[in-house]
């Protein structure tokens, strides 16, 4: 009888820790799975939100030309060295990063008509008048999620090579300088990138007459056109 208990007590010994075991593993399983699937519903909601941001503009072309201008010109990082000039391209530097013609390249932007504007600029001037400096407002301040705002500064081909590389310089910078008077955004140079053509890349078309502008609408001739600043938000997650 002693022996039978003794039997007893011991199979009992022996098959607790067995269960204690099966049921720790158990419940670690448990624990395990609804962790895995609390991380998986915010990445699946990031993913939608991500996907929202994007519009069909958003070709694989498009953001491949975008993130080699952001990190060759410049655009991606820490801001300019100081003062209102902030970093850009200048027209070598463009031809080299886009890879395309002047012409593909423009047609890249053109979906974006409803997200942009064309500031344009007196001949041989830089300065914004008041057109001017409400269009850019009323770009800019229709962010909406997005990104990158770029401003894309040329000339038209009267004059030297070297004044109209200058002249385009001072239009993208003269509307840096805007932004930065106008809007308290201590991010604003991360957000804002400035591209310089000149003359010699990617001049505009007649296609381009139908975005906002701010000069006169019969305004519109090719040296018209050419003397300005086109400016957009680009809804494209890089």
């Amino acid at each position: 009888m002693i022996t039978a208990l003794r039997v007893g007590v011991l199979s009992v010994c022996l098959a607790f820790p067995a269960v204690a075991t099966t049921t720790w593993i158990r419940s670690a399983g448990h624990r395990l799975e609804r962790q895995l699937q609390a991380e998986k519903t915010p990445a699946t909601q990031d993913v939608a939100v991500a996907a929202a941001a994007n519009e069909q503009y958003c070709t694989v072309q498009l953001k491949r030309i975008l993130r080699r201008v952001l990190r060759s010109c410049g655009l991606i990082g820490s801001g300019s060295a100081g003062g209102t000039t902030a970093r850009g391209c200048h027209p070598v530097d463009a031809k080299s990063v886009a890879t395309m013609s002047g012409s593909d390249f423009n047609a890249l932007f053109l979906p974006m008509k409803s997200r942009g504007g064309i500031i344009q600029f007196e001949q041989g001037k830089s300065a914004l008048d008041d057109a001017d400096r409400a269009l850019v407002d009323k770009v800019f301040g229709e962010q909406r999620g997005a990104s990158y705002f770029f401003m894309v500064a040329r000339s038209s081909p009267e004059g030297s090579v070297k004044t109209n590389r200058r002249l385009s310089k001072e239009r993208a910078e003269g509307l840096m300088a805007h932004l930065k008077q106008r809007f308290s955004d201590p991010d604003l140079e991360k957000k804002v990138g400035l591209l310089w053509l000149g003359e010699e890349f990617a001049q505009l078309d007649k296609s381009f007459c139908e975005w906002k502008r701010s000069g006169p609408a019969d305004n519109c001739k090719p040296k018209d056109i050419n003397r300005s600043a086109f400016v957009a938000w680009i809804d494209c997650r890089l």
